[in-house]
């Protein structure tokens, strides 16, 4: 029962703050870049808040975090490592679904704040584009965000890597960083009960 009406309150405050941390990063998108990053940066740290002090879940890292240019391969099993990547890393640019960006002012302010987006069903056209914009970022000084899979997997069960990942790590000429991440332990599937604990 604790643990329901956690996640019931979780759902209520962080969903609040988000459209307000949404919204800022969509209006400072048309005027300034620097703003737009600090409040995707503040929406991370706002979840990670949340995670912390109402659901009572800690967050551990095992290993060092580059600080150059990298391409990170993450393990995606909750909606919690999409999230808290800006609090993790410098400004990364992550490379998701096209169908994400449609989402009202979302959309928008990822474009701005340099999210990539792929076309699954694109082909070598889809490919090339998500090369371009990632070297772009790159020459940036941001690392890169690839979710291998595709999706969100099951804790404990593997799904097979997207033909995408090969391409672009043979073409983009970054060191590779696997990370294993076991949030989905702790995770409902979609709408649910979040247990408390320690998320590596």
């Amino acid at each position: 029962m604790l643990a329901a009406l956690r996640s019931l309150l979780f759902m209520l405050i962080f969903y609040v703050g988000s459209v307000f941390h949404v919204t800022t990063a969509f209006v400072a998108s048309r005027f300034s870049i620097p703003l737009m990053q600090w409040a995707v940066r503040a929406w991370s740290k706002w979840q990670h808040w949340c995670y912390r002090w109402i659901l009572g879940i800690k967050v551990k890292v095992e290993g060092e975090l580059a600080h150059r240019p990298v391409l990170y391969a993450i393990k995606h099993e909750s909606m919690f490592e999409t999230i808290d990547m800006p609090r993790m890393f410098d400004r990364p640019a992550v490379i998701t679904k096209k169908e994400l960006f449609d989402i009202p002012m979302w959309g928008g302010a990822a474009l701005a704040y340099g999210m990539i987006p792929v076309d699954r069903e694109g082909g070598a056209g889809a490919l090339r584009a998500m090369l371009a914009m990632s070297r772009k970022m790159t020459a940036d000084g941001r690392s890169i965000v690839i979710f291998p899979e595709g999706t969100r997997v099951k804790h404990g069960e593997r799904a097979p890597l997207q033909s995408g990942f090969a391409g672009l790590y043979k073409l983009i000429n970054l060191p590779i960083i696997p990370i294993a991440v076991d949030s989905g332990k702790l995770s409902p599937r979609k709408w649910g009960i979040w247990k408390s604990g320690t998320i590596t």
